[in-house]
């Protein structure tokens, strides 16, 4: 879905496999056509309205303008609902997309659509329809955290520029710029500093301030004159700083997905870890995806959330 606000929907489920990995590889009924649909809605409280977005991709078929395992858009729909009778503010058939500009008038779009472009990003993008502008940037600046690299040359243990960061990027690259920015900028660490402490064994955050780089190390009471640089720490220790990064940072995106966030992690960090997690949910929408049931007991504990199992029958994937 982010993906397809930012117009790379078909790059990326190339990059996974393309769409003969995308696919149900069970039985279709016959004549059932070769789809995958995504739909998401978004419910604004303030205005009592919510917003909807469909996409539907297939294959493309023997000649057309795509690769042979290329995601080809079939339809798109993104639809208002205030209550009354929903409107349509953008429907798509194939290459042809309709769309209601500033002044509610449906009007069709000029350009003809690639099959691996969609609508949402193309028309998000061109300043004529604010709705659909509005929609797509709140959906790129959702961050998507599906595990960080812990090896020599990882980016979490590089320094960063010493320019001000609100948010860590997804490959945590930016990790000491974002400390640098509630150390010195915010100038509060409390948050950041009690989660550490208790993860850590009262391991203390040091974060000097930036001159061309920012960077940071971590001080433990068993060796207080030595500052351990992100170079020294362990593949636990790190990957617990980038999500303390990801989940304290100075401000948060609007939906945060952690991806097995537990990997790595001493099990007496991982009610820490959950306690970010809680603190992180006052901000924004946090979905987690875990195999810790300790982790899974400790967020429900924290935040009241109870987690939704996912189980295979026949091949299947289920949520219940």
């Amino acid at each position: 879905m982010k993906a397809a606000a930012e117009g790379t929907f078909s790059t990326e489920i190339v990059r996974e496999g393309g769409m003969q990995s995308a696919m149900w590889s069970g039985t279709r009924r016959k004549h059932e056509p070769a789809r995958i649909i995504l739909e998401a809605e978004f419910e604004d409280e303030r205005l009592a309205s919510r917003l909807s977005y469909r996409v539907e991709a297939g294959l493309p078929p023997p000649v057309s303008g795509a690769f042979p395992f290329e995601p080809q858009i079939k339809e798109e729909q993104l639809n208002l609902d205030t209550g009354r009778r929903p409107v349509d503010l953008m429907d798509r058939k194939g290459p042809a997309v309709f769309a209601r500009d500033g002044e509610g008038r449906r009007t069709e779009h000029p350009s003809r659509l690639l099959t691996s472009e969609s609508g949402l990003s193309v028309l998000g993008q061109s300043g004529h329809y604010p709705e659909i502008g509005d929609l797509a940037a709140q959906m790129r600046g959702w961050r998507f955290y599906h595990g960080f690299r812990s090896d020599r040359d990882a980016p979490v243990r590089q320094p960063s520029i010493a320019a001000t960061a609100a948010m860590l990027d997804e490959d945590g690259s930016n990790l000491a710029s974002v400390f640098a920015t509630l150390a010195h900028i915010r100038q509060d660490t409390v948050d950041l500093d009690h989660l550490i402490a208790g993860a850590l064994e009262g391991a203390k955050l040091v974060i000097p301030y930036p001159e061309e780089t920012a960077t940071f190390g971590l001080n433990f009471p068993a060796f207080p004159p030595r500052v351990f640089r992100p170079g020294e720490l362990s593949d636990g220790q790190i990957r617990l700083l980038a999500l303390a990064g990801a989940l304290l940072s100075y401000r948060l995106p609007p939906l945060i997905a952690l991806n097995e966030p537990e990997a790595s992690l001493h099990p007496d960090m991982i009610p820490s870890l959950a306690k970010m997690i809680a603190r992180a949910s006052e901000r924004s929408q946090i979905w987690v995806v875990t195999h810790s049931a300790r982790l899974a007991e400790a967020i429900t504990e924290y935040c009241g959330s109870r987690p939704i199992h996912v189980a295979k029958h026949d091949g299947e994937t289920e949520l219940g």
